[in-house]
Parts: C-alpha cells; sequence; structure tokens
C-alpha cells in the first residue's frame, strides 16, 4: 500500500542520574544482572521502529503517540524509498494518536478513512506495516471485537481487537477492511499471547484529527467528578443490578459537576440519550463534548431518577486523576502540588501523588503508600498526571514497571508487577 510509511524516532539519550549517595551501578548487585541492564544500562541514543499511513497529499501522516514521543529526530521513508526528515504537528497521549508533517514536492499517495463503526465481529481485516524493518507486510485475519477498554494502553480506550498478526514495527500502521479503507491505527499486542492485537477506531482519529493539525493538541470535555463502578458489593445499596451506572464518589468544588447539581452519591445511568454502564463509556463520552456545551445527565438519586442540565467545562491537564484507578494496578494517583509536598515533607516539586492504594493490588504489594510521590515510571519522568498514565499506559499486559518515588523526602526503587490473568 503507497500510503503506509516507515517511521524512525531516534531519542538521544540524556546521562542517567540515580538517588543521591545511591549511584544505579549498585542496583547491578540488588536487583540482578538482567534487570539493571534493562532498566538502569545506558545508551547513546535509542530508537524506534514503526508505521505511519499518509491521510493528505501536502504530507500529513497518522501515527502512534507512544512512537514519537520524546524524540529529538524523526525520519520518514516512503514506499518508493525517499526519506524525509518530519516534524510533529500534534500528538494525543490520552488515544496515543500523533499527527507528522514531511515536506515533499509531488503529490503524495493518501489512504482512504473508512467507518469504523460499520465493523461487524467475524468481517476480514488487513493490518500493514513495517514490522521487525520489513516494509510493506501485510497479515490478514479479522476482527475479534469491538469497543475494547480496560486494555491499559491509553486513557480513552474503544479498540478494534483482531487476530491479524502485529508485531513490533507495525505500530501507527493502518488496519483495512476489505475494500482497502482504513478502519483502524495498529497500537498494541497482547505480549503473552499470539493473535491478539489492537487498533484505535479510526472514527476516533477522524474525530481529533481537525484539532491537532489546527492546534496540535485535542481540547476536551470535562465534569470534574471522581468516579467509580457500580460494583456487585455496591449494587444492593442502590436497588440497581451491577454494572447498570457509574457512582459519583466526589464532586470537586468549583466544578461544571457542582455548578449542574451533581452530588457524591448520584449514580450517572445516562448521559444524553447514550446509556452509561461503566466508567470508560462515561469518560469518552464526556471527553467528546465540546466545552461549554449543555449536556443532559440522568442520575439514580434516593430512589428515583433525575435529568440534570450541566454545562460541561474544559479538561484541565490533571483531570486524569478525577478517574477511578486503573482496577489493573489498584491506585489513585492526584497532582503533586505545592500544598501537598509540604504536608507529606516531600522536596519534589513535579510529579503525582498517591492518593489511595487498594489492599493486594499490585501497587500494594509493591510497597506504595499514600503519601507517597511517584517521581519517575520506567526510568521516564512523570511531571503531571497525563504523563503517569502515558507511561503506565506503554506496559504491556503482563509488564513490570520500575518506579522512582520519594517517601518523607527520601528516594526510593519500587517494581510493581502486574496481577496474573488480568489485562
Amino acid at each position: 500500500m503507497p500510503a503506509v510509511v516507515n517511521v524512525s524516532a531516534v531519542q538521544k539519550a540524556a546521562r542517567r542520574e540515580g538517588p543521591p549517595g545511591q549511584p544505579p551501578e549498585r542496583f547491578r548487585e540488588f536487583f540482578g544482572e538482567e534487570f539493571y541492564e534493562r532498566f538502569f544500562r545506558r545508551r547513546p541514543e535509542s530508537r524506534n521502529q514503526g508505521s505511519g499511513v499518509l491521510v493528505d497529499r501536502r504530507g500529513l501522516i497518522v501515527t502512534n503517540n507512544h512512537l514519537i514521543e520524546g524524540s529529538d529526530e524523526i525520519e520518514v521513508r516512503l514506499s518508493d524509498k525517499r526519506k524525509f526528515p518530519a516534524r510533529v504537528v500534534g500528538r494525543d497521549p490520552k488515544t496515543d494518536v500523533a499527527v507528522l508533517k514531511i515536506d515533499a514536492e509531488h503529490d503524495l499517495p493518501v489512504a482512504e478513512l473508512g467507518d469504523s463503526d460499520r465493523l461487524r465481529i467475524g468481517q476480514w481485516a488487513i493490518a500493514v506495516g513495517n514490522p521487525f524493518g520489513l516494509d510493506s507486510t501485510v497479515t490478514v485475519g479479522i476482527i475479534s471485537a469491538t469497543g475494547r477498554a480496560r486494555v491499559g494502553v491509553t486513557t480513552y480506550e474503544d479498540f478494534i481487537q483482531t487476530d491479524a498478526a502485529i508485531n513490533p514495527g507495525n505500530s501507527g500502521g493502518p488496519l483495512l477492511n476489505l475494500d482497502g479503507k482504513v478502519v483502524g491505527i495498529n497500537t498494541a499486542i497482547v505480549s503473552v499471547g499470539q493473535g491478539i492485537g489492537f487498533a484505535i477506531p479510526v472514527n476516533m482519529v477522524k474525530a481529533i484529527l481537525p484539532q491537532l493539525v489546527a492546534g496540535g493538541k485535542v481540547t476536551r470535555g470535562w465534569l470534574g467528578i471522581r468516579i467509580q463502578e457500580l460494583t456487585e458489593e455496591l449494587a444492593p445499596s442502590f436497588g440497581l443490578p451491577p454494572r447498570s451506572g457509574v457512582l459519583v464518589s466526589d464532586v470537586m468544588p468549583g466544578s461544571p459537576a457542582e455548578g449542574g447539581g451533581l452530588r457524591a452519591g448520584d449514580l450517572i445511568v445516562a448521559y444524553g440519550e447514550a446509556p452509561v454502564t461503566d466508567v470508560p463509556t462515561l469518560q469518552r463520552l464526556v471527553a467528546a463534548t465540546a466545552p461549554g456545551q449543555l449536556a443532559r445527565i440522568t442520575v439514580v438519586r434516593d430512589g428515583g431518577r433525575e435529568t440534570l442540565a450541566v454545562t460541561i467545562g474544559e479538561q484541565p491537564a490533571e483531570a486524569v486523576a478525577a478517574v477511578a484507578p486503573p482496577e489493573r494496578w489498584g491506585l489513585t494517583v492526584e497532582p503533586l502540588t505545592p500544598e501537598l509536598a509540604r504536608e507529606f515533607n516531600l522536596s519534589a516539586q513535579e510529579g503525582v501523588l498517591v492518593f489511595r492504594v487498594a489492599a493486594g493490588s499490585p501497587a500494594d504489594r509493591a510497597g506504595l503508600r499514600p503519601g507517597d510521590a511517584i517521581l519517575e515510571v520506567n526510568r521516564r519522568k512523570v511531571a503531571d498526571p497525563d504523563a503517569y498514565q502515558e507511561a503506565l499506559g506503554r506496559v504491556g499486559p503482563s509488564g513490570e514497571v520500575l518506579l522512582y518515588v520519594q517517601r518523607a523526602g527520601r528516594g526510593l526503587y519500587l517494581v510493581m508487577r502486574a496481577a496474573e490473568g488480568k489485562e
């Protein structure tokens, strides 16, 4: 497919600085050779290889954000072997979408974008990309599922699942239907098994593409609430079956939700005309609403149903912290403010503060405690909840995470391992 390109992103590594009084070399003995080599060995540079797809004859390319994030140089190689330097036009870590631009002299071949809402389970799917540097590799499979969430890759997940082989280097390449139209952007694989890959629905890409091209980022709607699932344990208290709504556990002062009359203890069952059964659904619906727009939210309150009119606000950077803790890791974080740093005797100026740790969770087993400040995830600094979520999203379903934490003014490293059998 001529519109599929190879993307090479180079990051020139800075010198690794360990915690005061404990240089990383000493960790070789403590953690073992294999772990040390993986997390601490210095390399002159790192290079990510992946794919992209041309969507505009002026040289606009859609690819994955995780492929180019933090890179110093990006090179694009076309199907005719011509190479061009590329620049980032816009990127959205919350969906793992990025848009690049190359300056080519002639009109470029472009892919036709299809309609991912029309996909049906069992229909044929074609993955195109450059796995392991092998240009224009095509694999065929079927659509295994749609609407996959809780994969642990991005903040907003509505993935297409396919068994078409997606290997390292396919990231950013297109998933096609039999008409040759793009229905998804390949983004993730499950490393513990074969035949499970995920693609971002092309309709999600089309929804944010104009904003990325025009302004380099995506503006999303925001309510200002903390939410959690209506579990089997909580459901009897509301007289409803489990998973029949999303529970409001807290309303932020001065937020759009407070202004619209939402309260802690409300059970959100519908957003506009769309039923709400789980947290990811509500996240996507609110995020897709333009700031300033009026949303009608149906809640169950004191045994009765009410419909509230709420004017949606613009999502701030720290809004990720308002979401219930990911079940996979079992912790909730919030932005590290100067006030919180003083309260918990922390010298760090940037990072995220651990707000809650679920008993028996991977976070609990790793030794994390409320009041800890997470400063790095897998040796990558996390300045805020967005960066933290993005870094965790890059961890495979059975992976482990190296955390650099500050506790009561002292730094320490912890290893958090995903629970077996959980996505």
